[in-house]
Protein backbone atom coordinates (compact mmCIF):
# COMPACT_ATOMS: atom_id res chain seq x y z
CA UNK A 1 0.00 0.00 0.00
CA UNK A 2 1.27 3.42 -1.12
CA UNK A 3 0.20 5.99 1.66
CA UNK A 4 0.98 9.76 0.58
CA UNK A 5 0.78 12.11 3.99
CA UNK A 6 -0.70 15.57 3.88
CA UNK A 7 -0.31 18.48 6.44
CA UNK A 8 -2.56 19.50 9.08
CA UNK A 9 -2.13 22.87 8.08
CA UNK A 10 -3.67 22.09 4.48
CA UNK A 11 -0.74 23.23 2.19
CA UNK A 12 -1.54 20.62 -0.87
CA UNK A 13 1.42 19.06 -1.36
CA UNK A 14 1.70 15.10 -0.49
CA UNK A 15 4.62 13.63 0.51
CA UNK A 16 5.62 10.09 0.67
CA UNK A 17 6.83 8.42 4.37
CA UNK A 18 10.21 9.31 3.95
CA UNK A 19 9.71 12.68 3.14
CA UNK A 20 7.83 13.22 6.18
CA UNK A 21 10.22 11.32 8.14
CA UNK A 22 13.14 13.11 7.33
CA UNK A 23 11.28 17.01 6.90
CA UNK A 24 9.59 16.08 10.41
CA UNK A 25 7.23 19.15 10.46
CA UNK A 26 5.83 20.14 7.21
CA UNK A 27 6.98 23.26 4.91
CA UNK A 28 3.76 25.42 6.41
CA UNK A 29 4.33 24.79 10.04
CA UNK A 30 1.64 21.60 10.08
CA UNK A 31 2.09 18.08 11.26
CA UNK A 32 2.08 15.09 8.68
CA UNK A 33 -0.53 12.85 8.87
CA UNK A 34 -1.35 9.84 6.44
CA UNK A 35 -4.27 9.99 4.13
CA UNK A 36 -5.28 6.73 5.26
CA UNK A 37 -5.35 4.22 7.63
CA UNK A 38 -5.06 0.61 6.83
CA UNK A 39 -7.24 -1.63 8.75
CA UNK A 40 -6.40 -4.85 10.28
CA UNK A 41 -8.93 -7.84 9.87
CA UNK A 42 -9.70 -9.44 13.21
CA UNK A 43 -8.04 -12.95 12.21
CA UNK A 44 -5.06 -10.98 11.90
CA UNK A 45 -5.27 -9.18 15.77
CA UNK A 46 -6.64 -12.42 16.47
CA UNK A 47 -2.89 -14.39 16.12
CA UNK A 48 -1.23 -11.31 17.87
CA UNK A 49 -1.07 -13.67 21.22
CA UNK A 50 1.28 -15.95 19.56
CA UNK A 51 3.63 -13.39 18.57
CA UNK A 52 6.72 -11.37 19.61
CA UNK A 53 6.70 -7.74 20.13
CA UNK A 54 9.23 -7.31 17.04
CA UNK A 55 6.51 -9.29 14.72
CA UNK A 56 3.76 -7.67 15.73
CA UNK A 57 4.79 -4.22 15.24
CA UNK A 58 5.49 -5.58 11.56
CA UNK A 59 2.22 -6.73 10.85
CA UNK A 60 1.30 -2.76 11.91
CA UNK A 61 3.98 -0.97 10.25
CA UNK A 62 4.57 -2.86 7.25
CA UNK A 63 0.89 -1.66 5.92
CA UNK A 64 3.05 1.77 6.07
CA UNK A 65 6.52 1.17 5.15
CA UNK A 66 6.90 -1.81 2.46
CA UNK A 67 6.76 0.14 -0.20
CA UNK A 68 10.11 1.92 0.84
CA UNK A 69 11.78 -0.56 3.26
CA UNK A 70 12.17 -4.53 2.21
CA UNK A 71 10.57 -6.79 4.19
CA UNK A 72 13.95 -8.66 5.51
CA UNK A 73 15.25 -5.37 6.14
CA UNK A 74 12.09 -4.18 8.26
CA UNK A 75 12.30 -7.06 10.39
CA UNK A 76 15.80 -6.51 11.30
CA UNK A 77 15.60 -3.25 12.21
CA UNK A 78 12.78 -4.32 14.51
CA UNK A 79 14.25 -7.14 16.00
CA UNK A 80 17.29 -4.38 16.79
CA UNK A 81 14.84 -1.36 18.48
CA UNK A 82 12.67 -3.74 20.32
CA UNK A 83 14.93 -6.34 22.19
CA UNK A 84 13.80 -5.65 25.92
CA UNK A 85 10.59 -6.40 27.73
CA UNK A 86 7.28 -5.30 27.73
CA UNK A 87 5.36 -6.18 30.75
CA UNK A 88 1.46 -6.28 31.39
CA UNK A 89 1.09 -6.71 35.20
CA UNK A 90 -2.10 -7.91 36.57
CA UNK A 91 -3.00 -5.35 38.98
CA UNK A 92 -6.62 -6.88 40.40
CA UNK A 93 -9.69 -8.29 38.33
CA UNK A 94 -9.60 -7.59 34.57
CA UNK A 95 -6.92 -4.09 35.11
CA UNK A 96 -3.44 -3.94 34.15
CA UNK A 97 -0.73 -2.08 34.05
CA UNK A 98 0.95 -1.92 31.02
CA UNK A 99 4.86 -1.38 31.79
CA UNK A 100 6.38 0.65 28.82
CA UNK A 101 9.86 1.75 31.01
CA UNK A 102 12.12 -1.03 30.44
CA UNK A 103 13.99 0.30 27.09
CA UNK A 104 17.64 1.80 27.23
CA UNK A 105 16.72 5.43 28.96
CA UNK A 106 13.50 3.49 30.81
CA UNK A 107 10.75 5.56 29.54
CA UNK A 108 8.31 5.10 27.03
CA UNK A 109 9.78 7.37 24.69
CA UNK A 110 12.13 4.58 23.61
CA UNK A 111 9.74 2.70 21.48
CA UNK A 112 9.18 5.44 19.11
CA UNK A 113 12.90 6.94 19.43
CA UNK A 114 14.92 3.36 18.75
CA UNK A 115 12.68 2.68 15.59
CA UNK A 116 12.58 6.21 14.13
CA UNK A 117 16.78 6.67 14.75
CA UNK A 118 17.16 3.39 12.64
CA UNK A 119 14.74 4.27 9.95
CA UNK A 120 16.34 8.24 9.76
CA UNK A 121 19.65 6.11 9.55
CA UNK A 122 18.18 3.31 7.02
CA UNK A 123 17.13 6.27 4.66
CA UNK A 124 20.03 8.73 4.76
CA UNK A 125 22.81 5.75 4.09
CA UNK A 126 20.78 5.16 0.57
CA UNK A 127 20.92 9.27 0.29
CA UNK A 128 24.44 9.69 1.37
CA UNK A 129 23.56 12.90 3.14
CA UNK A 130 23.65 14.36 6.91
CA UNK A 131 21.01 16.00 8.94
CA UNK A 132 20.61 17.59 12.60
CA UNK A 133 17.19 16.46 14.52
CA UNK A 134 16.54 19.02 16.49
CA UNK A 135 14.12 18.70 19.40
CA UNK A 136 12.50 20.03 22.62
CA UNK A 137 11.50 17.80 25.80
CA UNK A 138 9.29 18.42 28.81
CA UNK A 139 11.67 15.27 30.24
CA UNK A 140 11.82 11.79 28.56
CA UNK A 141 11.62 12.32 25.35
CA UNK A 142 14.92 14.21 25.03
CA UNK A 143 16.68 11.66 26.79
CA UNK A 144 15.33 9.01 24.60
CA UNK A 145 16.40 11.20 21.22
CA UNK A 146 19.35 11.19 22.55
CA UNK A 147 20.47 7.32 22.86
CA UNK A 148 18.36 6.74 20.07
CA UNK A 149 20.64 8.70 18.01
CA UNK A 150 23.72 8.76 19.78
CA UNK A 151 27.26 8.51 17.94
CA UNK A 152 25.75 8.05 14.86
CA UNK A 153 28.40 9.65 12.35
CA UNK A 154 25.66 11.34 9.85
CA UNK A 155 23.02 12.52 12.32
CA UNK A 156 23.32 15.56 14.94
CA UNK A 157 21.36 16.06 18.23
CA UNK A 158 20.73 19.27 19.86
CA UNK A 159 17.98 18.83 22.88
CA UNK A 160 16.40 21.75 24.31
CA UNK A 161 14.87 21.29 27.93
CA UNK A 162 13.47 23.64 30.07
CA UNK A 163 16.02 24.49 32.65
CA UNK A 164 13.98 23.95 35.71
CA UNK A 165 11.44 21.58 35.01
CA UNK A 166 13.08 17.52 34.59
CA UNK A 167 14.11 15.58 37.22
CA UNK A 168 18.48 15.26 37.81
CA UNK A 169 18.17 11.80 36.41
CA UNK A 170 16.29 12.88 33.39
CA UNK A 171 18.58 15.60 32.78
CA UNK A 172 21.48 13.52 33.41
CA UNK A 173 20.19 11.15 30.60
CA UNK A 174 20.73 13.82 28.05
CA UNK A 175 23.74 15.27 29.60
CA UNK A 176 26.13 12.59 30.17
CA UNK A 177 26.62 11.65 26.07
CA UNK A 178 28.82 14.08 24.21
CA UNK A 179 29.95 13.45 20.50
CA UNK A 180 27.13 14.39 18.31
CA UNK A 181 24.60 14.86 21.30
CA UNK A 182 24.46 18.60 22.04
CA UNK A 183 22.27 19.05 25.36
CA UNK A 184 21.03 22.67 25.81
CA UNK A 185 18.87 23.95 29.42
CA UNK A 186 16.53 26.97 27.91
CA UNK A 187 15.37 29.53 30.56
CA UNK A 188 11.81 28.83 29.93
CA UNK A 189 9.01 25.77 29.88
CA UNK A 190 8.56 23.19 27.61
CA UNK A 191 6.06 25.04 25.70
CA UNK A 192 9.05 27.66 24.93
CA UNK A 193 11.31 24.84 24.13
CA UNK A 194 8.47 24.20 21.50
CA UNK A 195 7.91 27.22 20.19
CA UNK A 196 11.67 27.64 19.46
CA UNK A 197 11.90 24.35 17.63
CA UNK A 198 8.94 25.15 15.29
CA UNK A 199 10.54 28.27 14.71
CA UNK A 200 14.19 27.17 13.68
CA UNK A 201 12.06 24.86 11.01
CA UNK A 202 9.91 27.39 9.16
CA UNK A 203 13.18 29.47 8.75
CA UNK A 204 14.92 29.58 5.66
CA UNK A 205 17.77 30.89 6.86
CA UNK A 206 18.68 27.79 8.41
CA UNK A 207 18.43 25.59 5.56
CA UNK A 208 21.63 24.39 5.06
CA UNK A 209 21.60 23.30 8.38
CA UNK A 210 18.87 20.28 7.09
CA UNK A 211 17.13 20.61 10.57
CA UNK A 212 14.36 17.55 10.91
CA UNK A 213 12.20 16.61 14.23
CA UNK A 214 12.44 14.11 16.43
CA UNK A 215 9.29 14.79 18.72
CA UNK A 216 6.05 13.35 18.43
CA UNK A 217 5.68 15.94 15.85
CA UNK A 218 7.68 13.83 13.74
CA UNK A 219 5.31 11.32 11.58
CA UNK A 220 8.40 8.73 12.60
CA UNK A 221 7.60 9.09 16.20
CA UNK A 222 4.17 8.57 15.84
CA UNK A 223 3.23 5.30 14.12
CA UNK A 224 5.46 2.60 16.22
CA UNK A 225 3.20 4.19 19.15
CA UNK A 226 -0.05 2.14 18.00
CA UNK A 227 2.34 -0.77 18.25
CA UNK A 228 2.04 -1.17 21.73
CA UNK A 229 -1.67 -0.95 22.21
CA UNK A 230 -1.77 -3.71 19.80
CA UNK A 231 0.81 -5.85 21.89
CA UNK A 232 -0.71 -4.74 25.55
CA UNK A 233 -4.39 -5.91 24.07
CA UNK A 234 -3.32 -9.34 22.74
CA UNK A 235 -1.64 -9.93 26.21
CA UNK A 236 -4.52 -9.57 28.33
CA UNK A 237 -7.81 -9.72 26.23
CA UNK A 238 -9.86 -12.37 25.55
CA UNK A 239 -10.74 -9.94 22.61
CA UNK A 240 -13.49 -8.08 24.32
CA UNK A 241 -13.34 -4.17 23.61
CA UNK A 242 -10.41 -2.57 26.00
CA UNK A 243 -11.19 0.86 28.05
CA UNK A 244 -7.02 2.58 27.81
CA UNK A 245 -6.37 5.02 29.93
CA UNK A 246 -2.90 7.34 28.72
CA UNK A 247 -1.01 9.56 30.35
CA UNK A 248 -1.21 12.82 28.30
CA UNK A 249 0.79 15.81 27.52
CA UNK A 250 2.23 16.64 24.10
CA UNK A 251 -0.91 14.02 22.96
CA UNK A 252 1.55 11.86 20.80
CA UNK A 253 0.77 8.80 23.03
CA UNK A 254 -3.19 8.59 22.92
CA UNK A 255 -2.57 9.76 19.12
CA UNK A 256 -0.97 6.45 18.38
CA UNK A 257 -3.85 5.05 19.97
CA UNK A 258 -6.67 6.69 18.35
CA UNK A 259 -4.65 5.47 15.08
CA UNK A 260 -4.51 1.85 16.46
CA UNK A 261 -8.21 1.83 16.78
CA UNK A 262 -8.82 3.15 13.30
CA UNK A 263 -6.45 -0.01 12.29
CA UNK A 264 -9.06 -2.32 14.17
CA UNK A 265 -7.88 -2.42 18.25
CA UNK A 266 -11.23 -2.58 19.69
CA UNK A 267 -11.68 -0.33 22.25
CA UNK A 268 -14.31 0.75 23.81
CA UNK A 269 -13.23 4.27 25.07
CA UNK A 270 -9.71 5.97 25.98
CA UNK A 271 -9.23 7.72 28.58
CA UNK A 272 -6.97 11.34 28.20
CA UNK A 273 -5.46 11.88 31.51
CA UNK A 274 -3.70 15.11 32.17
CA UNK A 275 -2.52 16.73 34.90
CA UNK A 276 -3.24 20.12 35.63
CA UNK A 277 -2.81 21.61 32.85
CA UNK A 278 -6.11 20.78 31.15
CA UNK A 279 -6.70 22.75 28.14
CA UNK A 280 -8.28 19.47 26.53
CA UNK A 281 -10.44 18.26 29.18
CA UNK A 282 -11.66 21.79 28.71
CA UNK A 283 -12.47 21.74 25.47
CA UNK A 284 -14.06 18.52 25.45
CA UNK A 285 -16.29 20.09 28.17
CA UNK A 286 -16.87 23.57 26.51
CA UNK A 287 -16.16 22.86 22.79
CA UNK A 288 -14.00 25.86 23.51
CA UNK A 289 -10.02 25.54 23.09
CA UNK A 290 -7.55 27.83 24.97
CA UNK A 291 -4.24 26.99 25.22
CA UNK A 292 -2.62 27.51 29.01
CA UNK A 293 -0.19 29.79 28.89
CA UNK A 294 2.51 29.69 30.22
CA UNK A 295 2.10 26.17 31.34
CA UNK A 296 1.60 24.98 35.13
CA UNK A 297 4.71 23.17 36.57
CA UNK A 298 3.10 19.73 38.39
CA UNK A 299 5.20 16.90 39.35
CA UNK A 300 4.42 14.79 36.24
CA UNK A 301 6.89 17.42 34.52
CA UNK A 302 7.05 15.76 31.19
CA UNK A 303 3.38 16.45 30.65
CA UNK A 304 3.37 19.85 31.71
CA UNK A 305 2.25 21.07 28.16
CA UNK A 306 -0.14 23.81 27.84
CA UNK A 307 -0.58 23.23 24.07
CA UNK A 308 -0.31 19.98 23.15
CA UNK A 309 1.01 19.82 19.29
CA UNK A 310 -0.52 16.76 18.39
CA UNK A 311 -3.73 18.30 19.28
CA UNK A 312 -3.73 19.24 15.00
CA UNK A 313 -3.04 15.38 14.29
CA UNK A 314 -6.77 14.63 16.80
CA UNK A 315 -8.71 17.67 15.26
CA UNK A 316 -7.49 16.29 11.79
CA UNK A 317 -8.44 12.53 12.85
CA UNK A 318 -12.30 14.04 13.51
CA UNK A 319 -12.34 16.33 10.17
CA UNK A 320 -11.28 19.56 12.09
CA UNK A 321 -8.21 22.12 12.07
CA UNK A 322 -6.21 23.40 14.36
CA UNK A 323 -2.69 25.29 13.67
CA UNK A 324 0.50 25.73 14.97
CA UNK A 325 -0.34 27.45 17.96
CA UNK A 326 -3.90 26.41 18.85
CA UNK A 327 -6.17 28.67 17.01
CA UNK A 328 -8.99 26.27 15.42
CA UNK A 329 -9.71 27.00 11.55
CA UNK A 330 -12.70 24.19 11.82
CA UNK A 331 -14.27 22.25 14.43
CA UNK A 332 -14.06 18.80 14.70
CA UNK A 333 -17.14 16.51 15.41
CA UNK A 334 -16.90 17.03 19.05
CA UNK A 335 -19.56 14.10 19.70
CA UNK A 336 -17.51 11.55 18.01
CA UNK A 337 -14.59 12.77 20.30
CA UNK A 338 -16.50 12.46 23.22
CA UNK A 339 -17.96 8.47 21.97
CA UNK A 340 -14.26 7.56 21.56
CA UNK A 341 -11.95 9.86 24.33
CA UNK A 342 -13.16 10.48 28.46
CA UNK A 343 -11.04 13.55 28.86
CA UNK A 344 -10.16 13.83 32.94
CA UNK A 345 -7.77 16.34 34.72
CA UNK A 346 -6.04 15.08 37.84
CA UNK A 347 -3.92 17.39 40.48
CA UNK A 348 -0.88 17.08 42.10
CA UNK A 349 -2.74 16.22 45.37
CA UNK A 350 -4.55 12.97 43.22
CA UNK A 351 -1.45 12.47 41.48
CA UNK A 352 0.09 11.83 45.03
CA UNK A 353 -2.68 9.85 46.53
CA UNK A 354 -3.01 7.14 43.91
CA UNK A 355 0.69 6.75 44.12
CA UNK A 356 0.10 5.99 47.94
CA UNK A 357 -2.92 4.12 47.75
CA UNK A 358 -2.01 1.78 45.17
CA UNK A 359 0.80 0.77 46.85
CA UNK A 360 -1.22 0.16 49.73
CA UNK A 361 -3.62 -1.72 48.41
CA UNK A 362 -1.88 -3.63 45.12
CA UNK A 363 1.93 -3.52 45.99
CA UNK A 364 2.65 -1.62 43.02
CA UNK A 365 4.81 1.60 42.77
CA UNK A 366 3.96 4.24 40.25
CA UNK A 367 5.58 7.35 39.29
CA UNK A 368 3.92 10.69 38.87
CA UNK A 369 2.89 10.09 34.84
CA UNK A 370 1.41 6.59 35.77
CA UNK A 371 -0.10 8.06 38.86
CA UNK A 372 -2.32 10.25 36.14
CA UNK A 373 -3.30 7.63 34.01
CA UNK A 374 -4.25 5.25 37.07
CA UNK A 375 -6.43 7.97 38.31
CA UNK A 376 -7.80 8.64 35.13
CA UNK A 377 -8.95 5.14 34.70
CA UNK A 378 -10.15 5.37 38.40
CA UNK A 379 -12.31 8.20 37.71
CA UNK A 380 -13.52 6.79 34.39
CA UNK A 381 -14.55 3.65 36.69
CA UNK A 382 -16.38 6.01 39.20
CA UNK A 383 -18.42 7.92 37.14
CA UNK A 384 -19.51 5.20 34.42
CA UNK A 385 -18.99 1.39 36.33
CA UNK A 386 -17.52 0.20 33.07
CA UNK A 387 -16.18 -3.56 33.41
CA UNK A 388 -14.00 -3.75 30.50
CA UNK A 389 -10.51 -4.91 30.25
CA UNK A 390 -8.39 -2.08 31.73
CA UNK A 391 -5.30 -1.02 30.64
CA UNK A 392 -3.38 1.86 31.69
CA UNK A 393 0.01 2.99 30.43
CA UNK A 394 3.28 3.35 33.22
CA UNK A 395 5.49 5.42 30.92
CA UNK A 396 8.68 5.77 32.98
CA UNK A 397 10.48 4.02 35.47
CA UNK A 398 10.15 5.35 39.24
CA UNK A 399 13.42 5.35 39.67
CA UNK A 400 13.28 8.67 38.11
CA UNK A 401 11.26 10.10 40.35
CA UNK A 402 12.79 9.02 43.66
CA UNK A 403 12.37 11.56 46.10
CA UNK A 404 9.23 11.79 45.50
CA UNK A 405 8.49 8.01 45.98
CA UNK A 406 10.01 7.97 49.08
CA UNK A 407 8.33 11.00 50.65
CA UNK A 408 5.17 9.16 49.68
CA UNK A 409 5.16 5.45 50.11
CA UNK A 410 8.65 5.41 52.13
CA UNK A 411 9.64 2.86 49.96
CA UNK A 412 13.51 4.04 47.45
CA UNK A 413 12.68 2.55 44.34
CA UNK A 414 15.13 -0.14 42.57
CA UNK A 415 17.39 1.64 40.20
CA UNK A 416 18.00 0.16 36.53
CA UNK A 417 21.49 -0.70 36.06
CA UNK A 418 21.33 2.07 32.73
CA UNK A 419 20.21 5.11 35.21
CA UNK A 420 23.14 3.60 38.46
CA UNK A 421 26.03 4.39 36.37
CA UNK A 422 24.76 8.14 35.63
CA UNK A 423 25.64 9.56 39.11
CA UNK A 424 29.34 8.83 38.40
CA UNK A 425 29.36 10.44 34.64
CA UNK A 426 30.47 14.05 33.96
CA UNK A 427 27.79 16.22 32.52
CA UNK A 428 27.86 18.93 29.75
CA UNK A 429 25.39 20.72 28.55
CA UNK A 430 25.21 24.50 27.25
CA UNK A 431 22.40 26.75 28.17
CA UNK A 432 20.29 29.24 25.84
CA UNK A 433 18.12 32.20 26.74
CA UNK A 434 14.47 31.84 25.85
CA UNK A 435 14.65 33.40 22.47
CA UNK A 436 14.80 32.90 19.02
CA UNK A 437 17.91 35.12 18.34
CA UNK A 438 19.60 33.13 21.02
CA UNK A 439 18.67 29.94 19.60
CA UNK A 440 19.32 30.56 15.61
CA UNK A 441 22.53 31.96 16.78
CA UNK A 442 23.36 28.68 18.30
CA UNK A 443 22.56 26.30 15.99
CA UNK A 444 24.53 28.25 13.27
CA UNK A 445 27.32 27.83 15.44
CA UNK A 446 27.34 24.09 16.62
CA UNK A 447 25.94 22.40 13.48
CA UNK A 448 27.33 21.68 10.33
CA UNK A 449 26.42 23.12 7.24
CA UNK A 450 25.19 20.75 4.56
Amino acid sequence: MNISYYSTNGRAERVDFRRALLAGQAPDKGLYMPEEIPLLSGEEILRFPGMSYPEIAYSVLRHYLEDLIPKGDLKDLLEDAYNYDIPVEKVYDGKYVVRLDRGPTCSFKDFAARLMGRLIQYFLRQEGRRIAILTATSGDTGSAVAQAFYGLDNIDVVVLFPRKEVTERQRRQMTTLGKNVHATAVDGKFDDCQALVKQAFADPDLRNLSLSSANSINIGRLLPQAVYYFYAFSRASSGDEAVISVPSGNFGDIMGGLIAMRMGLPVRKFIAATNENDEFPRFMETGEYSPIRPSKNCISNAMNVGHPSNLARVFALYGGEMDETGVVRKQPDISAMRRDIFAVSISDEETRQTIKDIYRDHGVILEPHGAVGWAGLARYLKETDDWSPCFSLETADPAKFPDEIISLIGVNPNVPEVMSKLDCLEERYDGLEGSYTALKSYLIRVLPRV
